[in-house]
């Protein structure tokens, strides 16, 4: 009997331990009150996915109709509060260098598949979508807009609208002279150019003719050189 006892004993305080360990551990890793005081990126990425099961288990919750009106109101602002906490956590994340969940994270969706409604960034789950004042927060739907007359769209319809009007603001002149100015300065200098090639062409012509002409004696010269020419005969006839 004794080592039994000693047996149950000796049990019973290892279980002891291990619960205190357990309890040491959890207090251990209790996710951080802030986001922004987590600076390890495996832990936040651990810490989103803990508040997501989370808030899958209150969503799963808050489908019981029967929970009562007071339940299914707490149980609703304890998903909004957490959909916010993991907001901080997201944020958080894409500080410490991971993935931006903000762009690539599903919508909220509800267990038919459709996108949660809410009000001012407050969503509304479950049976809370059947609370007094907030079906009809959803079913009114907003008037549509009234349509205007013919006479009333021909009253906006002036010079403006045409664009007869563009060039009074006084941004188009300017420009447009500029570039004028600039477009004639563009074709004094071709001309000057093409005017300048002209009379070269002109002088080079005239010199080659000048060059080319052949020079015609006058009388006095032609006399002269008959003279010439009968001594030469007369020479070479008698000496």
């Amino acid at each position: 009997m004794a080592r039994n006892a000693e047996k149950a004993m000796t049990t019973l305080a290892r279980w002891r331990a291990a619960h205190c360990n357990d309890g040491i551990k959890k207090e251990q890793e209790r996710r951080p009150y802030l986001a922004s005081e987590c600076k390890d990126l495996r832990k936040a990425e651990k810490w989103r996915i803990q508040i997501i099961r989370e808030i899958a288990k209150k969503v799963a919750q808050i489908q019981n109709a029967g929970l009562g009106e007071f339940r299914i109101r707490d149980l609703n602002d304890e998903i909004n509060k957490l959909l916010r906490e993991k907001r901080h956590w997201e944020v958080q994340i894409k500080e410490l260098g991971g993935p931006d969940y903000s762009r690539t994270g599903p919508r909220m969706l509800d267990h038919e598949g459709r996108e949660v409604p809410g009000n001012r960034g407050y969503k509304y789950f479950g049976a809370a979508k059947d609370l007094p004042g907030v079906r009809e927060l959803f079913e009114q739907e907003p008037p549509p807009p009234p349509r205007k007359t013919r006479a009333e769209l021909m009253k906006d319809i002036d010079a403006d609208y045409y664009g007869y009007r563009d060039d009074d603001d006084g941004i188009l002149f300017p420009l447009e002279q500029k570039d004028e100015q600039e477009y004639r300065e563009r074709l004094i200098e071709n001309w000057k150019s093409e005017k300048n090639n002209k009379e070269n062409d002109v002088s080079e012509n005239n010199n080659e003719i000048q060059s080319s002409q052949m020079h015609i004696p006058s009388q006095t010269e032609v006399q002269e050189v008959l003279l010439l020419r009968k001594k030469q005969e007369l020479l070479d006839k008698y000496v």
